[in-house]
């Protein structure tokens, strides 16, 4: 099940960052942030309250703060990265940041996944790296080149920051996370002043946005606490390939022969991973 879970958040993160990266081309990336989550607050704060998950120890708190950090700091540069270079190439690399907490895992938390299992992590994280394509080249890609590699780093920061906060709440540490989050996108606002251009016909857009990521943290977050935390990271972390196909599909971005067999060898690796256990 715990498996399911981390498949279902990557394609839920796949889908909302679709949609955010194609919304950042629009309007600025931080007003387009600063939307998504609030409509995932409020989600969320209303799922706490029906389900009675405010009343949870409050454990959660150091880990839902520092992933909220990290999120913010990750996600503005992955828009970022989206809204200047192509959608089915940025999202892969970002994608390399499950190498962080499966590191983390590894050696620290000591986890030992099955021989069939590890041969699936490989698998999954070789895929990624051939669905990125050798695409990125010349003086006017080095920039998205290097807001994803920023985001890489603070994304696998969150997982690991979810996953140990989920340990006490997936539900409180998502909350926890994205009031938190607000407070530092209104301040980035106030700083840059980059709000503008976000109309009511926006709305409906960001509020999916805002959803889909929210319930992709929880269910990413109910997912480690079910499994071990190095498979569940590498299945959660296929969501460029959801991306990357709606991007080919709905914004007919060319995807190279090479990015097509990565997505096959990801998915042998999400069959290893998933039933090597």
């Amino acid at each position: 099940m715990g498996a399911v879970l981390a498949l279902m958040s990557s394609i839920m993160w796949g889908t909302s960052d679709f949609m955010g990266g194609k919304m950042s081309r629009r309007r600025p990336a931080l007003a387009v942030y600063l939307g998504a989550q609030a409509f995932g607050f409020l989600g969320l704060i209303t799922a706490a309250v029906v389900t009675g998950a405010l009343s949870t120890s409050p454990g959660y708190w150091p880990w839902a703060i520092a992933g909220s950090i990290a999120g913010v700091v990750g996600m503005y540069s992955f828009y970022q990265a989206l809204a200047l270079g192509p959608m089915g190439i940025v999202s892969p690399l970002v994608a390399l940041a499950v190498v962080i907490p499966v590191g983390f895992a590894l050696l620290l938390l000591g986890e030992k996944p099955t021989s069939l299992q590890a041969i699936g992590i490989v698998a999954a994280i070789t895929g990624v790296l051939l669905a990125s394509g050798p695409e990125l080249t010349g003086a006017e890609s080095l920039k998205p080149l290097i807001y994803s590699a920023v985001a890489l780093v603070f994304f696998g920061v969150m997982f690991i920051t979810i996953a140990e906060g989920s340990k006490t709440s997936a539900l409180m540490t998502m909350t926890g996370m994205r009031a938190t989050s607000l407070v530092f996108i209104v301040i980035a606002l106030l700083m840059f002043r980059t709000a503008g251009g976000i109309t009511v016909r926006d709305l409906p857009a960001l509020a999916v946005i805002g959803l889909v990521d929210a319930a992709a943290n929880v269910t990413y977050g109910v997912a480690t606490t079910m499994g071990l935390l190095s498979t569940a990271a590498v299945l959660g972390s296929l969501y460029p390939v959801a991306t990357a196909i709606l991007a080919a599909v709905i914004l007919k971005e060319r995807l190279r022969p090479v990015q097509y067999a990565g997505v096959a060898v990801t998915m042998l690796g999400v069959v290893l991973v998933s039933t090597g256990g």
